[in-house]
C-alpha cells in the first residue's frame, strides 16, 4: 500500500481546503502565508483518521491486502498515542458508505483513493487530493471524510468539494460521460448520515469558470479584507487588522439618541460582538507564546500560573495512607459514566441499539439558547417566560 505522506499532503497557496475564505476576502491566502502554519493535536488525530480510512478503502478497492498484512497495519495505526477507539468505527462507517455508491452501479464503477487533482485550470498553482473518486453510469461521486465535530461540513455549495470535482472532472472527462455530479462529505462526529449533494457537470463547469478571475485576484493577493464566519480557521485571524477593527468598531452605534438601544440594534450588537470573546482568548494565547519566545508585549508579561499537585507514586502513596489507618473508601469514588461518554466507549451502533431503542436512555430537551438567524435549528415556537424556560418556578 501507497500512502499519502504528509509532505505530498501539502497545501498549494489556494488550497481547496481554503476555498470559503479566499473565494470572499481575496488578499486573505498572502497574507496567511507571511504567518508560520502550526497544527493542532485535533488536526494530527484528523490526518491519522485518514490514513486509517485510506487503508480500509485500499482494502477494498484497490490492493489486495492480505488479511494479516492489514490486521498488522491497522494495529500500527491503533499504537498512536492519538488513536481514539471511534476513529475505528467512524472509518468503517465511511468504508460501508462508499461500498454501497460502489455496489450501487450495475456495472463495477472506477474507484480512485487519495487521488491528486489538478485545478490549475481554474486556480492558479493550485492542486488538492481528494479522498475518493467513483465514476461510472455517467455519474462522478466526489466523497470526503472528516473527522473533525466542532464545526458541521455540509456539502452543499461547498467550495472545496466543487474544486475537487472539477478536478476529477479535468482528469477523466476524456476517459468517460459524466453528465452529474454528486458530492458527499461523511463526517460521523456530527451527521448520523453524510451530507449529500448533487449538480449538473455543466453547472460545475460553469461554476469553474465564474471563478477564475476571483481565483487571479486571491492569487495576487489584491481585493479587500472581508470579515466574517470565513474568519475561523484563518491563520491571521488573531492580529488581522480588518478583523480587529470590526469586532472593537463602535462607530455605528454613535447616532444613537435613546438612552435604550432598540431589540434591532440589540440583534446586530450581538452578531458584532459574536467573535469577540474566543477572539480575546486566542489573541491573549498568542501574545502568551509571543512573550515565552522572549519577544516584548508592552504592557503584558508571562508569569508561572497557578501550580498543581500530583502524586510522586500514587500507589506507593496510597499504600501508605493506608498503612496509617485511612480506609480504602475513602481514597476513591466511583461514578457512573454519562450517556455520551458510554456512547464514545462502546460505539454509536451498540450505544444505540442497547440504551436508546430499549428506551433506557430518554433525550432531554436542551436549555433555550440564542443563535443567529441562520443557524439550521428550528425556533422555539411557543412563548415561555425566562423562569419556564431555565427551570424556575
Amino acid at each position: 500500500m501507497t500512502a499519502i505522506s504528509h509532505a505530498e499532503r501539502s497545501h498549494a497557496l489556494l488550497a481547496p481546503s481554503g476555498a470559503h475564505r479566499w473565494l470572499i476576502c481575496t488578499p486573505s491566502a498572502r497574507l496567511e502565508a507571511t504567518l508560520p502554519d502550526t497544527t493542532s493535536e485535533a488536526a494530527q488525530k484528523g490526518t491519522l483518521a485518514h490514513e486509517i480510512a485510506e487503508l480500509k478503502l485500499r482494502k477494498h478497492f484497490v490492493e489486495p491486502i492480505g488479511p494479516r498484512k492489514f490486521a498488522n497495519a491497522l494495529k500500527k495505526f491503533k499504537e498512536n498515542p492519538l488513536f481514539e477507539p471511534e476513529m475505528d468505527a467512524h472509518t468503517t462507517m465511511y468504508l460501508e458508505y462508499v461500498q454501497a455508491i460502489v455496489h450501487g452501479f450495475s456495472s463495477p464503477p472506477y474507484v480512485t483513493i487519495e487521488r491528486r487533482v489538478d485545478l490549475s485550470a481554474y486556480v492558479p498553482e493550485s492542486s488538492g487530493t481528494s479522498d475518493c473518486i467513483v465514476i461510472g453510469g455517467k455519474q462522478l461521486h466526489v466523497i470526503d471524510y472528516k473527522n473533525g465535530q466542532g464545526v458541521p461540513v455540509p456539502a452543499e455549495n461547498n467550495p472545496q468539494m466543487m474544486l475537487y470535482a472539477l478536478g476529477a472532472l479535468q482528469a477523466y472527462s476524456m476517459l468517460y460521460e459524466i453528465e452529474t455530479v454528486h458530492m458527499s462529505i461523511v463526517q460521523p462526529k456530527v451527521w448520523e448520515q453524510p451530507s449529500e449533494w448533487s449538480i449538473p457537470a455543466a453547472e460545475l463547469l460553469a461554476w469553474g469558470e465564474s471563478i477564475k478571475p476571483i481565483a487571479a485576484k486571491a492569487f495576487a493577493g489584491e481585493g479587500e479584507y472581508k470579515v466574517g464566519e470565513h474568519c475561523g480557521f484563518c491563520r491571521a485571524r488573531d492580529t488581522c487588522r480588518a478583523r480587529v477593527e470590526q469586532l472593537l468598531s463602535v462607530e455605528q452605534y454613535a447616532p444613537m439618541k435613546p438612552p435604550l438601544i432598540s431589540w434591532d440594534e440589540v440583534g446586530e450588537v450581538l452578531r458584532r460582538a459574536e467573535g469577540i470573546v474566543s477572539w480575546y482568548k486566542s489573541l491573549k494565547e498568542a501574545a502568551l507564546a509571543e512573550a515565552l519566545r522572549g519577544g516584548e508585549v508592552p504592557g503584558w508579561k508571562a508569569v508561572e500560573g497557578r501550580g498543581s499537585r500530583q502524586y510522586a507514586d500514587l500507589d506507593a502513596a496510597f499504600a501508605h495512607l493506608q498503612a496509617n489507618g485511612i480506609d480504602e473508601a475513602l481514597l476513591y469514588e466511583r461514578k457512573p459514566l454519562t450517556p455520551a461518554a458510554v456512547e464514545k466507549a462502546i460505539g454509536k451502533k451498540q450505544y444505540r441499539e442497547l440504551l436508546e431503542e430499549s428506551g433506557l436512555v430518554v433525550k432531554q430537551p436542551g436549555a433555550p439558547t440564542l443563535v443567529p438567524i441562520d443557524d439550521g435549528r428550528q425556533a422555539i415556537s411557543d412563548q415561555v417566560t425566562p423562569e419556564q424556560a431555565f427551570g424556575g418556578q
